[in-house]
């Protein structure tokens, strides 16, 4: 059945709506006395518009304060800020909780010394035997589905897929998921910003209410992405940077300031606060909530892929687009496909002098082979025990590198204990552990286990993990540490690729031989240029910090020093890790190899590392020197850490010091010393590695949880730059046309009350045609701005000189530079330039080589669409909005690829770009296609017609035709193609209330 019949006739049984949700913002409806018949019901708007609540609760957080930053104990659901508001509130549960699906399920939680916690859906009330074998994180779906059914929106139809999860989920079916809360950084925050902005002056335009734009769940965003490594190796690198952080963001800054009071329940965290995810995982992350006495899961979206981190304090949380954000904010209902569930069995435990950084790349490798792209996974089994919560965060953060939705730790002892230790209070904690084991959602390993069911089967004996790397050129290409050398070595004599860099046997052994700020100095292939320790990642981990403040300890007590010409940096995700260092008295160490602390946010992993000192930059281009970069970060796709070190490896924080340390990935560190000692010694490996008993004798004395209170209470009171901001109070952004960081985007302009309806493509040119693994770092502006770049063009054109050009990250908030910066990755690979690697393009018509924005541009100026063929594993990276955003300006209205990753194919869609699967065993090659061709697109033109995966014909001009499957997976995202995207979707509905 189509979908829209098959909503229509939903609709049509429904005979009254209530929906009782205090999940999110507290809301309620008031009951539909009569719904819409199916012939009158358009389907698209009913289903996902946002319920008569909106309106209502719109005009009470109106008239509500606005909400300044709190302390985790006060951060409720944002829309209760006021008395009349509670009291509205509560007149509504009384009239409308009796209609509740499931409002026989609902219970209390008693609390030890009387009273009650508060009360809450029941899983175990439903005295279901597949609800037991469940996996956990799939228990937090259905708990969702339950709180919010309203036989409307969520019915008893979704929530009976994720029951009978075990038949259900092999047939890809869709659900709906309401998330607790939004994430945001401000490289992806900005945008949805400026899109929130935009829809208020669209609301305007089409004569309705702009307040009617505003997020309607609590969104925090945290400022960590815009600080550079501009100074470092310096005791004032923190502040000289914050202040060129501050000259160079002050518009972006300012406009994320206005947004906070603008827009109710948003909250911003200022610069120099931490890392989005950090922060997330040591004070936003509330594991339960209790709004107005509603117990629930904790549950989180957000614009940063890494959003995942969160999985390991046992909320589930996972990357969207900033799309998908923008709508989950606006009220509108995730849709899903119930993923698979793969169990990951941990047993044993880590052997003296690995790391949860050798452990994350282990099970990033071993995941990543398996296949888990879509699916969640859960761990579980003796060895969790063995796992901090940090090392846990840790492998969660990579859920991205390795494929997953997210990687999941359920709630155990260990869970409550680090919660304890980052300063929630005894009576929360005592209130979270109450809720989850009286709901199934708790593990206690001191008790039997009962099996669940998982859609496949892992396992890993800790003891078998070994130190590695992973590099140089993607983050699940593992490399055991001891067999580096011959890796670098296979590398340098391997064809271009992930693996090989085709460095002729002849010049692999040059050296250069500059001059660094009077000392001599030399480079080789494999030299290290940039060693940082830095991101989310590992900084959220003390034991592998305080791992590398041992390294720093004990090669300065031998007598060795980094070399001064290599870039050291520290980049802290919070100021508890200053603390902790400080009590240990190992950040002086760590200064003196030139570790100096340079910001707190994100740094060298999103390529903010700054500028390489010019001789350096000199001697490596001169001599094509293949430099190379060891970090501590998640990400090392080519081009993104800096575009001078080809060679990129990924490292625990103790490894990245040691790297530093011997000035070259072309090491054996088991059988080559690091250097020479002050005794005239050779100082080997094994002579500077700490045991685990010292990291954890250290871990032990150094971090209290009192750095974790005083921490986040300074937050509280911002920064003397960020409070000097001044704003104006205004509900409509005053657009500035002669702005470069902020300008309205053009997705709304003459936007209509009707939807345009699908479109299929005619005679489209291809636009570039790829292989296989181009990322969203290939395809998103990303980095710095190269000189001769169509974006540096346009700066230069309106006066920015090129000192000030600043990142792309950060003119996120401009289209016009995002669009010239779309697929200008200087690695990026493109057939139609046979061989040629850089950011152009063939125009097909007439032959020339132009930059991808030019040809583009003269594409659209002839009235002419364009398509993108690509390989497998499309999109995948962390750059998320601006992948889809970038290539729809500049008139992409298809893409067909082997396989898509699963937000970028999401967000394509949120744009209106139509996403195409090759059939199995096919491709642009075994087809024949050059890029050559001009492509017709076969798609029904009414929206009944298209069913979600079905086959369309695609033919060129050359007589050539084949068959893809279109990749519109759920019914949401046909009816987001229909009104032309996600956004004018829901601006539609708001506009129809």
């Amino acid at each position: 059945m189509y979908c829209r019949a098959r909503f229509a006739s939903r609709l049509a049984s429904t005979t009254a709506v209530a929906s009782f949700s205090p999940s999110v913002c507290s809301r309620v409806s008031s009951p539909i006395a009569s719904p819409p018949s199916a012939s009158s019901v358009s389907f698209w708007n009913q289903r996902y518009r946002s319920l008569s609540f909106l309106s209502s609760l719109r005009s009470l957080r109106c008239s509500a304060p606005r909400l300044h930053w709190r302390s985790p104990e006060s951060l409720r659901i944002l829309a209760r800020t006021s008395v009349p508001v509670v009291e509205r509130f509560h007149r509504r549960i009384a009239t409308t909780a009796s209609e509740h699906p499931f409002k026989g399920v609902m219970t209390s939680i008693p609390k030890p010394g009387g009273g009650e916690f508060g009360k809450f859906y029941s899983l175990p009330a439903l005295n279901d035997p597949r609800i037991d074998r469940l996996p956990y994180s799939l228990r937090i779906l259905l708990e969702s589905a339950i709180r919010n059914c309203d036989n409307f929106q969520v019915t008893k139809d979704d929530v009976e897929k994720i029951i009978d999860w075990e038949n259900t989920s092999p047939k890809q079916v869709e659900i709906p998921f309401k998330p607790a809360r939004v994430l945001l950084q401000d490289f992806t925050g900005v945008p949805a910003v400026v899109d929130l902005a935009s829809m208020r002056d669209a609301m305007k335009n089409l004569g309705n209410d702009p307040k009617k734009i505003n997020p309607l769940v609590p969104v925090d965003l945290v400022i960590d992405h815009s600080v550079q490594v501009d100074v470092a190796r310096s005791e004032n690198a923190v502040q000289e940077n914050m202040e060129l952080e501050f000259k160079r963001n002050k518009e972006r800054f300012a406009f994320l300031k206005w947004g906070s009071s603008a827009f109710h329940n948003m909250l911003v965290v200022p610069p120099g606060s931490g890392i989005v995810h950090q922060v997330n995982l040591e004070y936003l992350g509330r594991v339960v909530f209790n709004s107005d006495g509603m117990l629930y899961p904790d549950s989180v979206v957000g614009t940063d892929s890494h959003t995942t981190m969160i999985d390991g304090l046992g909320v589930a949380g996972w990357g969207v687009g900033g799309i998908e954000a923008e709508a989950a904010m606006l009220g509108q209902p995730m849709s899903m496909v119930l993923p698979g569930v793969v169990g990951f069995k941990l047993s044993g435990k880590l052997r003296d002098g690995v790391t949860a950084t050798d452990l994350v790349l282990t099970v990033t490798q071993m995941l990543r082979k398996h296949g888990v792209v879509g699916k969640f996974v859960e761990f579980y089994g003796e060895g969790m025990g063995e796992l901090s919560l940090a090392d846990r965060a840790t492998i969660a953060n990579m859920s991205p590198e390795y494929g997953a939705t997210m990687g999941f730790f359920p709630v155990d002892h260990v869970t409550l204990q680090y919660l304890k230790l980052t300063g929630r209070s005894d009576e929360t904690v005592s209130m979270i552990e109450a809720y989850l084991r009286a709901n199934k959602m708790f593990v206690d390993y001191n008790e039997p286990q009962q099996e669940r069911a998982y859609s496949s089967y892992l396992q890993l004996d800790l003891a078998e993990v070994e130190p590695c790397i992973s590099g140089p050129k993607r983050p699940h290409d593992r490399v055991p540490l001891k067999e580096m050398k011959a890796d670098w070595h296979a590398c340098l004599d391997n064809n271009v690729g992930f693996k090989g860099f085709a460095v002729p046997k002849e010049e692999q052994n040059k050296v250069s031989k500059f001059t660094f700020h009077g000392l001599p100095a030399e480079l080789r292939h494999g030299s290290v240029v940039i060693a940082a320790i830095t991101s989310c990642t590992n900084t959220s981990n003390p034991s592998v910090m305080l791992g590398a403040g041992l390294v720093a300890k004990k090669a300065y007590e031998l007598g060795l020093e980094v070399k001064p010409w290599i870039k050291t940096s520290l980049a802290p995700g919070s100021g508890v890790v200053t603390k902790y260092l400080l009590q240990s008295g190992l950040q002086k160490y760590l200064n003196q190899q030139g570790f100096n602390i340079v910001g707190y946010g994100c740094t060298t992993c999103i390529g903010n590392s700054g500028d390489l000192d010019e001789s350096v930059a000199s001697a490596i281009s001169e001599n094509d020197i293949i430099a190379a970069a060891v970090l501590s970060g998640n990400r090392n796709f080519e081009g993104r850490v800096h575009p001078l070190t080809r060679a990129n490896y990924l490292a625990s924080p103790p490894l990245v010091v040691a790297y530093a340390l011997a000035g070259t990935v072309d090491i054996d560190f088991e059988k080559e010393p690091i250097g020479t000692g002050k005794s005239g010694k050779s100082i080997y490996f094994k002579d500077i590695w700490p045991s685990n008993d010292e990291i954890a004798q250290v871990v032990q004395s150094s971090v209290l949880p009192d750095m974790f209170k005083s921490t986040y209470e300074a937050i509280t009171k911002g920064n003397p730059m960020w409070n000097q901001l001044s704003v104006p109070a205004s509900m409509l952004y005053s657009w500035d046309p002669n702005s470069t960081y902020i300008h309205e985007p053009p997705y709304f302009k003459n936007m209509t009350v009707e939807p345009p309806g699908p479109h299929g493509v005619k005679d489209a040119y291809c636009l570039l045609n790829f292989g296989d693994s181009v990322t969203t770092d290939h395809i998103s502006p990303a980095g710095s701005i190269q000189k001769d770049s169509p974006a540096a063009k346009f700066l230069l054109e309106r006066g920015v000189d090129k000192k000030d050009f600043n990142s792309y990250g950060s003119r996120r908030g401009n289209d016009e530079v995002m669009a010239r910066g779309t697929f200008a990755n200087i690695r990026i690979v493109n057939k139609l330039l046979k061989g040629e690697v850089g950011p152009k393009t063939i125009h097909v018509p007439t032959g020339e080589k132009l930059y991808v924005y030019d040809a583009a541009m003269r594409y659209k100026a002839a009235g002419q669409d364009t398509i993108v063929l690509a390989g497998a594993e499309y999109g995948s990276g962390s750059s998320r909005d601006w992948a889809a955003k970038g290539p729809m300006l500049l008139g992409v209205k298809a893409v067909i690829a082997k396989s898509f990753e699963r937000i970028h194919r999401s967000n394509l869609v949120g744009m209106g770009i139509i996403p195409l699967c090759f059939k199995p065993g096919e491709d642009a090659d075994s087809l024949g296609l050059t890029g050559h061709e001009r492509y017709s697109i076969d798609l029904p033109n009414k929206i009944s017609e298209i069913r979600p995966g079905q086959d369309v014909t695609v033919t060129t001009d050359t007589g050539k035709s084949f068959t893809c499957a279109v990749r519109f997976d759920t019914e949401v995202e046909l009816a987001y193609f229909d009104h032309g995207g996600i956004l004018p979707f829901v601006i539609r509905n708001l506009n129809k209330e």
